[in-house]
């Protein structure tokens, strides 16, 4: 009688997720990838009430995105993470700047950036399997970390969703079906082996 493998603990820390603040082409639904626009002034309160939601994290890591939006949210909430150019926003090309309604108005046909993707305009755009390959780069980075505490990672709406598909290891296009809100922060872990969403889109109190 031989004995059964072991299986090799998981990581285990958790991931946390936050997404920038409010800014004003998020508040008007305008597709923002590369456009490096600040937050609004809502857009850092929701950054320094996010820092509330990360109390009891000790980070191993801290990732963050090189747009400014990013930056000022994790400065904001209290983080001094690293610089990842993966963690960069979709580069939605020539529909960048865009609201869906203009991009469908414009096609004649209905759109969704998951499905029928971007064509090239002053930047090239991006698939959403290159966005996929961007965030899988994330997660190599990231995983070692995990061994020795919580990592966060403060980026955007888009690329987000799109990571915690890959992370747990479903088809990229369900990002889709995972809205978050800007401010929002959201915590990724493993359950047993199992990579799996623990907390989603969870939204800080603002002061009133």
């Amino acid at each position: 009688m031989t004995d059964s493998p072991s299986v090799p603990a998981p990581p285990a820390g958790q991931l946390v997720l936050l997404r920038h603040g409010e800014t004003e082409w998020s508040k008007s639904g305008q597709h923002t990838g590369r456009t490096d626009l600040p937050l609004t002034a809502r857009g850092e309160e929701l950054a320094r009430a996010a820092g509330s939601l990360l109390t009891g994290h000790t980070f191993a890591l801290q990732l963050v995105s090189p747009l400014q939006r990013a930056r000022h949210t994790a400065e904001l909430a209290g983080l001094s993470p690293q610089v990842d150019d993966n963690l960069l926003e979709w580069d939605y090309g020539a529909y960048e700047g865009l609201t869906t309604a203009e991009i469908r108005s414009r096609l004649g046909h209905p759109w969704s950036v998951f499905n029928d993707g971007v064509v090239p305009g002053d930047t090239p755009g991006e698939t959403v399997e290159e966005v996929a390959a961007r965030a899988s780069r994330v997660l190599q980075r990231v995983l070692p970390a995990l061994a020795h505490g919580d990592v966060v990672l403060v980026g955007h709406g888009h690329a987000l969703r799109i990571l915690t598909t890959v992370f747990v290891r479903t088809e990229v296009r369900f990002a889709e079906q995972l809205l978050l809100d800007a401010g929002s922060v959201s915590v990724l872990q493993f359950y047993r082996e199992t990579p799996a969403i623990r907390t989603w889109n969870r939204l800080p109190a603002l002061p009133q």
